[in-house]
């Protein structure tokens, strides 16, 4: 077709040339000052029509035209009809629909429709009035917005009538913007997991992707292209089978979902409840959980829908589905096994491999268990101890010889603190005899040892026989003692030395002297 219609007068010169001078489409192109398509358009749209040439004398320019340019019949607006718009939204979140699937579908339907070009326009119009977080598209059961509301609630103590407050965690799913939202007094890295377990529980589901603001809870690191997640925040999403892509930075759009989810659950749950007066957490919730409901139930203003049946057609048929056990929390932190082959947790020691030792491995940990791991192996489990300077040692960890396997021994530990004197070598010895596993007290008499580098060897040898005069056979008490300047102050008297006397019994748990060297 080209692009601008010429005159019937120059059409006619071009049919003349043709017909009587036998020119060819180059030379009428050129004789008529148009382009060579131009021509050769109008001499197939003569053959097609079968206009004769001479031209009839009964035909004026409008006859011409006519034939040339044949009206096209107008289609009656039943027959070209579009879809619901709702339809074709709803349609387009589901997993593998396009808009040009949904034409051809409309056109076996219609053959006399809109053709695929004005189908889209007329659908992106529609789409364009829309609010922000509904003209979004996102694919069913892809995504779950999380974030914190801005806005806080005062919880009001009973008994001091001072206020706390509590801050709303909201989750939001992309394609039918159900909504499940909690209060939490904190926003530490417990509450952050609690609240997506459940949420979890709430949408009896999981997405594909969990999309949470840059917040620092989840996030240890941002960055725009390589976000440093939580280690805890990664191990929730391994345990449900989802992972976790946080918003860009300065990328308002990423947050789009989310902050207009945020904006609503403000307006239409904490604004609701702004006259509303609770004495404690529980009770903030219950009064969430109803305004909830509500909110998930009423419909959209653009939309003859609610958020609760567009979760029930897209967002549930599509969710993964929840493990048989909820996530239980569990902190990470990095360490490097000491020479004893054991690791701390809040005081405790919890033996891993002797192979380990110098090596930095992750431990994980919950209220139930400790596990280490080296190279992302698993390579020692416990059960969790609170007993604060207690040791939990597995058999199976310990090397068959010291001697043989590694570099520190019991042996090495008296002779270097035979070093300082005879008294910190005896107050030493008596750490290790009184320890099942002499490599549990190692930790003590290196720091015992270490002592003589900050207060001096000669200190260090009067302060250990202070703390054998005492019974205190712990690095802390050392420690107390030339922290107080103890050692300074008292002068000890020689002990007699009691006569040993053989034990009435043997049994495998008891080392003689010969153990130690």
């Amino acid at each position: 077709m080209a692009k601008e219609r010429l005159s019937m007068r120059k059409i006619k010169e071009v049919l003349r040339l043709r017909f009587e001078h036998q020119q060819s489409t180059r030379q009428i192109a050129k004789s008529c000052d148009i382009a060579r398509s131009t021509v050769k358009e109008y001499l197939d749209r003569v053959q097609k029509t079968g206009i004769p040439w001479p031209l009839p004398a009964e035909w004026d320019d409008a006859a011409l035209e006519n034939r040339l340019f044949p009206p096209i019949p107008l289609i009656s607006p039943e027959k070209r009809q579009m879809p619901p718009m709702e339809y074709l939204h709803q349609e387009r979140k589901k997993k593998g629909v396009t808009l040009q699937l949904l034409w051809h579908e409309y056109k076996e339907a219609n053959p006399e429709g809109y053709q695929y070009s004005q189908f889209c326009e007329l659908y992106r119009k529609w789409v364009d009035k829309l609010d922000v977080c509904l003209r979004q598209e996102h694919r069913a059961g892809e995504k779950l917005f999380v974030d914190y509301a801005g806005q806080t609630i005062p919880i009001q103590d009973p008994q001091t009538g001072g206020n706390r407050e509590a801050y709303l965690f909201v989750a939001t799913l992309g394609a039918s913007n159900y909504t499940f939202a909690e209060a939490t007094l904190t926003q530490d890295l417990p509450s952050w997991i609690q609240s997506h377990v459940h949420a979890f529980e709430f949408f009896n589901g999981v997405a594909e992707i969990l999309v949470p603001d840059n917040l620092k809870t989840g996030v240890t690191h941002p960055c725009r292209y390589e976000p440093d997640i939580n280690p805890t925040y990664s191990d929730l999403a391994e345990h449900y089978g989802t992972v976790v892509i946080p918003t860009r930075i300065a990328k308002p759009k990423d947050k789009a979902k989310v902050e207009s989810a945020v904006l609503i659950a403000e307006r239409w749950i904490l604004a609701a409840l702004r006259n509303h007066r609770f004495f404690s957490l529980a009770e903030a919730n219950q009064a969430i959980t109803e305004k909830l409901k509500e909110f998930n139930h009423r419909k959209f203003q653009k939309l003859n829908t609610t958020r609760r049946e567009l979760f029930a057609n897209l967002d549930r048929p599509a969710l993964k589905p929840l493990p048989e056990k909820p996530y239980e929390y569990a902190d990470w932190k990095k360490a490097k096994v000491n020479i004893d082959y054991h690791i701390e947790v809040d005081g405790h020691y919890y033996s891993v491999p002797y192979q380990l030792v110098k090596e930095s491995v992750e431990i994980r940990f919950t209220s139930t268990t400790v596990e280490a791991l080296f190279k992302n192996r698993r390579v020692a489990s416990h059960a969790r101890s609170y007993r604060r300077g207690g040791f939990t040692t597995l058999k199976e960890h310990m090397p068959k010889a010291h001697q043989q396997y590694l570099e520190w021994t019991p042996s090495r530990i008296i002779r270097w603190a035979a070093q300082t004197g005879p008294h910190t070598e005896k107050l030493v010895t008596q750490i290790l005899e009184s320890k099942p596993h002499p490599q549990q007290g190692f930790r003590s008499c290196l720091g015992i040892i270490r002592l003589g580098k900050q207060y001096s060897q000669e200190r260090l040898e009067a302060a250990c026989a202070y703390a054998l005069s005492i019974h205190g056979f712990f690095y802390k008490s050392v420690q107390s003692i030339l922290k107080n300047g103890l050692d300074q102050k008292h002068t000890l008297l020689p002990q007699r030395e009691k006569p040993t006397q053989p034990l009435p019994f043997d049994h495998p748990n008891i080392r003689g002297k010969e153990y130690y060297q």
